[in-house]
């Protein structure tokens, strides 16, 4: 899908959302938006491996990657104009602009030849995107169709809080939909099914009293 053939309403909305928070994004997210180091550490890229990134946003977790795995070539797709404005800056700030790619798309449906010349990638990993994803189902079914035989697909995204207060849970859920985020109930059964259908293996985590989800697919040959 093209950059003309976004789909326009959500597209808007997250540059609405975005066009000013995009420059305080990180250092108020940090507190919140826990388990993206984890997820980065467990990626366990090997030298030479391509790893694309599903709503990379200000570039915040691209950069960490990259850093990390000096070998590897990175690809970050977002839908936003204003975020990938912010991350485009950050990643020639550090020096990354020769290994990190980045690319205006839709995550629910993308074509990995047409916006980065690539057919498949080893590792894919969504942190905190499925959430604000409409028909975020399919952002899962497209991310497996776009892996390498034996690559793998991470995601970590807000729970259910199910060991949190009630309390907590109540304000956490409000805060969210201030900024059109809801956490996705059925990913884990989204992810067993999608994990079947294709052939993946499944490992499942629940972090922090189920404040967040950590889900790694593997594809087999």
């Amino acid at each position: 899908m093209s950059a003309t053939e976004l789909p326009a309403s959500h597209a808007e909305l997250m540059d609405g959302v975005y066009r000013w928070q995009r420059h305080i994004y990180d250092l108020t997210r940090k507190y919140y938006l826990l388990g993206r180091d984890r997820l980065i550490a467990g990626l366990d890229v090997p030298a030479g491996g391509t790893v694309l990134e599903l709503g990379c946003g200000t570039g915040r977790n691209i950069i960490l990657a990259a850093r990390r795995y000096r070998d590897a070539r990175f690809f970050g797709l977002d839908i936003s104009a204003e975020m990938l404005d912010t991350a485009t800056a950050a990643i020639a700030r550090e020096g990354l602009s020769n290994r990190v790619m980045l690319a205006r798309g839709d995550a629910t449906d993308f074509d990995p030849k047409a916006l980065f010349a690539v057919g498949s990638f080893d590792h894919i990993f969504v942190s905190y995107s499925l959430s604000m994803i409409p028909g975020w189902e399919k952002t899962v079914s497209a991310a497996l169709a776009a892996l390498s035989p034996d690559g793998s697909l991470h995601i970590v995204d807000f729970g259910q809080q199910q060991g949190l207060p009630r309390w907590f849970r109540a304000l956490l859920r409000g805060w969210l939909r201030k900024f059109h985020v809801e956490p996705r109930e059925t990913l884990r059964a989204v992810l067993e099914s999608e994990s079947a259908r294709t052939g993946a293996s499944l490992r499942f985590q629940t972090l922090y009293r189920g404040y967040a989800w950590l889900a790694i697919a593997e594809r087999r040959r």
